[in-house]
């Protein structure tokens, strides 16, 4: 697997295990985050190339750290 392919399906694994942790679906994280729920979906399957200013809005919706969020993921 490529690194950034390996990297963005780590990085979206933590991202499903945060919104999980707080009992979120998909939705309430689009809504808390203000990213549209397609663009969640693409995150967690480790589609979606993010964004600095997005993994911000991500790592305030689910109230951690940002480097929680690539812990593991590199």
């Amino acid at each position: 697997m490529q690194t950034t392919t390996r990297t963005r399906a780590l990085f979206g694994k933590r991202v499903r295990e945060f919104r999980l942790k707080r009992k979120w679906s998909q939705e309430s994280l689009s809504e808390e985050s203000e990213l549209h729920t397609t663009y969640i979906r693409g995150i967690e399957r480790g589609k979606r190339n993010v964004g600095i200013e997005n993994v911000v809005k991500l790592a305030r919706a689910l109230k951690v750290d940002v480097g929680q969020l690539f812990k593991g993921a590199h």
